[in-house]
């Protein structure tokens, strides 16, 4: 599989860089398994706020469709673009039923020394 890094570009959206997917993939199957709070913490990933927590259940659970882990294929239509100093970062989430949804887990991403800190920040139909 082709490397993909991690670039600042403020002027097109690209694919998710290789090293990110791991934890993306992570929050995800957390979220399948119901821990919107990540309560299984995950390294790299700041544990969302109260009101983040309400809002990714609340709009998981309105939505009707049961969440599945990120698929290969997950990373054909997800992006990430670069904004001054943070990467915003928007992962297309799947359902069980529909395949790709209309879902999309929309996060944060800031360098942290000379790691990467994530911030989850909602989930949403855009």
């Amino acid at each position: 599989m082709e490397e993909i890094p991690v670039r600042k570009n403020e002027e097109k959206e690209l694919p998710i860089p290789s090293e990110w997917r791991p934890v993306f993939r992570s929050i995800v199957s957390a979220f399948v398994k119901g821990d919107y709070a990540l309560n299984a913490e995950i390294e790299k990933v700041l544990p969302p706020t109260i009101d983040t927590v309400s809002q990714i259940k609340d709009y998981i659970e309105d939505y009707g469709e049961e969440l599945i882990e990120l698929p290969e294929e997950s990373w054909n239509t997800s992006i990430y673009m670069y904004h001054g100093n943070y990467w915003l970062v928007f992962i297309d989430l799947w359902t069980k039923r529909e395949g790709r949804s209309d879902l999309v887990l929309r996060t944060e991403v800031r360098e942290n020394g000379s790691a990467y800190e994530f911030e989850i920040k909602l989930v949403y139909v855009p």
